[in-house]
């Protein structure tokens, strides 16, 4: 038996496959054994590796047992993972293979099996079934001894590792090696980060002591928040999960902003019945600046782009409802950066074509709030709360003032706070007919935010009645419901909880306004 001692070029002359994804499995094995490499495998890759006429042998007569506990013990064993984790420099790791006559291996192929695709339609113990041990053993000893032996985790990889021993005469450089150790070690962290996750949620683990973070499938972007910043986009959570799940069925590579301003409008637009009413959301800069409710998609994108042209032009926008050819010819007529709806029909992709750098986002019947958790990063820390679920409950809303708001009202506000609630803080909306008709946000103080949704109002919408306001925080002081009430203000919607709420009831009640309370702040930094 020799050694590889230099720990540059490695030259692979055994091999162990053991793998979930046999896609690629049998072209692998025919031009590794082509190169003279010996293999080894298990189970059902054994018998594929076969089936093409491919010389194999069994694990088993290697260690000398079979299979154990219903395939749960297949390749747990020295003769495998020694062979695997011997230091070729290192004189005392070779006298001890010689010593039990075990022989090196010099490359794993290994992938396991998928383990989030299979448990939500699995109980505990089938699910628990389901999670790979021998997998993530040998391909965890092959990266750590990435000095010496190389590992394959996916078969994107087996074209680069065959063109890499062909050029090295069978061999791997240590840089090579170093790539697939880093890749594989990325799979076994996401693969128990999945674990993981699905074991806090049978015991209702609230603050884990660990955040758990399974990034997948990453991709490059064009550039970050700018054009010196590096990005790349990672899905994370099951299939049928936000943007990870979205398909681009056109338009320009999206890009690190575009991405942040689809998932702030299809989270707006998601917040309205599809059953009910369209909606549509205008995203700028992360906030809104047009909101709307209709009974056809095409009605609820004017209504959303009157309330502030300007603003709106080059956003994002996204319905709630499938897109059709009359809706796609009134957006295709304006300056948009992204489009995103559940589904867009094929007469719509044809009109929205004819607009080449649109990005057009096909986004299925997503849960834009699913996350368990919302992780925002600090420098030296992460951020990790539960998503704002909350929803407007009429019933648990307490009218403080003489007046009451009608039942025109009553409609508006729900629909104002529900689009305050996407708005950065401080924010206040107004709201008529189902319609924003002016937004402050992002604003030091909550009469700066009144007087910027008031002047976007006068400027826009100067012919509206009977106007209603949502503020996502409550209002320290009676200037700022003055301020709303210039604006032709009848109602307003607001958290409540200042230790001036009873001057600000008071306010209220002179200046002839119905003013409610919900309990609920919803503020967005």
């Amino acid at each position: 038996m020799t050694g590889n001692n230099d720990r540059g070029a490695n030259v692979i002359r055994r091999a162990i496959i053991s793998v979930h994804d046999k896609s690629g499995l049998a072209d692998l094995a025919r031009s590794l054994a082509e190169l003279g490499v010996q293999i080894l495998s298990t189970g059902g890759t054994a018998d594929t590796i076969r089936a093409g006429g491919i010389e194999v042998q069994d694990v088993s007569e290697l260690t000398g047992f079979r299979e154990l506990l219903g395939g749960r013990v297949k390749s747990m064993h020295p003769a495998v993972h020694a062979g695997i984790l011997t230091r070729r420099d290192v004189q005392g790791d070779l006298e001890e293979l010689n010593e039990h006559g075990i022989e090196m291996i010099d490359l794993v192929v290994a992938n396991f099996y998928p383990f989030d695709s299979r448990q939500p339609d699995s109980g505990v113990a089938k699910a628990t079934e389901l999670i790979d041990i021998g997998g993530p053993a040998l391909v965890r000893a092959a990266a750590k001894n990435h000095a010496f032996v190389t590992v394959a985790t996916d078969p994107e990889d087996y074209a680069e590792l065959l063109a890499e021993m062909t050029v090295g005469g069978g061999s791997t450089s240590l840089e090579f090696r170093k790539r697939l150790a880093a890749r594989a070690f990325s799979l076994t962290a996401a693969y128990d980060a999945e674990i993981a996750t699905w074991l806090h949620g049978l015991v209702s683990e609230n603050d884990p002591e660990r955040i758990l973070i399974n990034g997948q499938n990453g991709c490059s972007l064009p550039y970050g928040e700018n054009p010196h910043q590096r990005a790349t986009f990672h899905a994370v959570g099951p299939s049928g999960h936000g943007l990870g799940s979205a398909r681009q069925l056109g338009g320009k590579p999206l890009g690190y902003n575009n991405l942040l301003d689809a998932n702030a409008a299809a989270s707006l637009a998601s917040e309205f019945d599809e059953g009910r009413l369209a909606a549509c959301a205008l995203i700028k800069h992360g906030t809104p600046c047009g909101v709307a409710v209709a009974h056809s998609p095409s009605e609820a994108f004017e209504k959303a782009w009157n309330c502030d042209p300007v603003s709106a032009f080059g956003g994002v926008v996204a319905m709630n409802r499938p897109l059709d050819a009359n809706t796609a010819e009134r957006i295709a007529g304006r300056f948009v950066e992204v489009l995103i709806a559940p589904s867009v029909d094929e007469d719509a992709v044809r009109v929205l074509k004819a607009k080449p750098r649109l990005r057009i986002l096909e986004c299925g019947v997503p849960e834009f709030a699913g996350n368990n958790r919302e992780v925002r990063s600090v420098c030296g820390g992460l951020l990790v709360q539960d998503p704002d679920r909350s929803r407007f409950d009429r019933e648990e809303c307490r009218v403080v003032t003489v007046m009451g708001p009608t039942g025109e009202q009553w409609d508006d506000l729900e629909f104002a706070w529900s689009v305050a609630k996407h708005a950065k803080s401080n924010a206040i909306v107004l709201a008529a007919n189902g319609a924003a008709v002016g937004i402050g946000s992002g604003q030091t103080s909550r009469v700066a935010a009144a007087g910027m949704a008031s002047a976007n109002h006068h400027n826009h919408h100067a012919n509206a009645r009977s106007v209603v306001a949502a503020s996502d925080g409550f209002f320290p002081f009676p200037d700022g419901i003055e301020k709303l009430a210039t604006a032709r203000v009848a109602a307003i919607i607001q958290p409540g909880g200042s230790r001036n709420d009873s001057e600000i009831i008071k306010a209220a009640n002179e200046l002839g306004l119905a003013m409610v309370f919900t309990g609920i702040r919803n503020f967005r930094h």
